[in-house]
């Protein structure tokens, strides 16, 4: 992940990514195995603190597992946190 250039790779390839995906990324890439809600997500990527849209985070989730998982119905690297929300667990190299 290189957070300046705004670029995410995967397994050498770019991976293309929506501006709100990217931030979403780069939240949860700053904060690893931290748990947030679904709110505590909305209100840092997008601003919104409506609770009635916390589940435009759930549908940028699913769209971020899909680009970056190996296989994004079994997920390792944003994880949910049942009753929470989710983290993400890490072990690539952020620039």
């Amino acid at each position: 992940i290189d957070l300046s250039g705004r670029e995410v790779k995967r397994d050498g390839e770019l991976v293309d990514l929506t501006p709100t995906e990217f931030d979403l990324l780069a939240f949860l890439v700053r904060q690893p195995n931290r748990v947030f809600t679904r709110l505590q997500l909305l209100k840092e990527v997008q601003g919104y603190t409506t609770p009635a849209l916390v589940r435009n985070i759930d549908n940028h989730i699913m769209n971020l597992r899909r680009k970056i998982e190996p296989d994004p119905s079994a997920p390792r690297i944003i994880k949910t946190v049942y009753g929470v929300g989710y983290k993400l667990v890490f072990d690539g190299e952020v620039r």
